[in-house]
C-alpha cells in the first residue's frame, strides 16, 4: 500500500496503524529522511514528482493507495482570496490524487481489490459543508468539493479494473491543520478511517462516508 503526506498527522498514523496490521507502507512525503522502498520523497505539488514516483514503482503491486497530503491555504475569506495560494490548494487537494492515481494505475490493476481510498472533507460538501461552519476557507473547501467529483469519476472509470474509489471525511481533527480546538483525536479518526477502508468493496466504489461511518451527503 502507499500513503501520500506521511510526514505527520493523519498520514504518519494510518501509516503506523497499517504497519503494525502487517501491511508494507510505502510512505510518501515532501520531505523524505530517506529514499528507502518504503519511504520515498514525493512532492504532489510538482507533476515532474508523481511522474517520478510511478517509474520507480514500477512492478510493484499496490492494493491500497491513500491520497492523504493536503493543504488548507487561506481562511480569510472572499477579502483576502489570493488567485496563487487558491491554485496552490487546488494543485495540492483536487489534482494531485488524480495524478497519483494515474501514475500509479498499473500498480494498482496487478493488486488484489485495491482501493482508493481520497481524504476528502465535509467543508466540501455543497449539502452539508456550512451547516455548522461559517470558515472563509474558498480554496480549501473548493478543492474537496472538486476532489470530491474526481472520486465519482475515478470510480466510474476504474469499476471495470475492479478498484474502488472511496472519498472520506476525517473529522475535525486534532492536527496542525485542524488546530487546537478540533474535537477528533488523531488515532481515533485514523482508526476509523481504516475500518472504512479495509471493508470497501466495488459496491462501495464512489460513496462519500466520514470516520464514523456515516454517509456524507455530496
Amino acid at each position: 500500500m502507499l500513503i501520500t503526506g506521511t510526514s505527520r498527522g493523519l498520514g504518519a498514523e494510518l501509516a503506523r496503524l497499517y504497519t503494525e496490521d502487517g501491511w508494507r507502507v510505502i510512505a510518501c512525503q515532501r520531505l523524505a529522511t530517506d529514499d528507502t522502498a518504503d519511504r520515498l520523497a514525493l512532492d504532489v505539488a510538482d507533476a515532474a514528482s508523481i511522474d517520478a514516483l510511478g517509474r520507480s514503482l514500477q512492478g510493484v503491486a499496490i492494493d491500497l493507495l491513500i491520497n492523504n497530503a493536503a493543504v488548507r491555504g487561506d481562511i480569510g475569506g472572499l477579502a483576502t482570496l489570493e488567485p496563487d495560494d487558491f491554485l496552490d490548494v487546488m494543485r495540492v487537494n483536487a489534482l494531485a490524487p488524480l495524478l497519483v492515481t494515474r501514475a500509479l494505475l498499473w500498480n494498482l490493476r496487478a493488486g488484489e481489490h485495491s482501493v482508493v481510498a481520497n481524504i476528502s472533507s465535509r467543508a466540501g460538501s455543497l449539502a452539508e459543508g456550512t451547516l455548522d461552519d461559517d470558515d472563509g476557507d474558498y480554496a480549501y473547501r473548493c478543492s474537496k468539493a472538486a476532489l470530491n467529483m474526481a472520486t465519482v469519476k475515478l470510480a466510474q472509470d476504474l469499476r471495470a479494473d475492479g478498484i474502488s474509489v472511496v472519498s472520506l471525511h476525517p473529522g475535525w481533527v486534532q492536527t496542525d491543520m485542524g488546530g487546537s480546538e478540533a474535537v477528533v483525536s488523531v488515532e481515533a479518526s485514523a482508526a476509523g478511517l481504516k475500518a472504512i477502508i479495509d471493508s470497501t468493496g466495488l459496491a462501495d466504489s464512489g460513496s462519500f462516508r466520514a470516520y464514523d461511518r456515516r454517509r456524507v451527503s455530496w
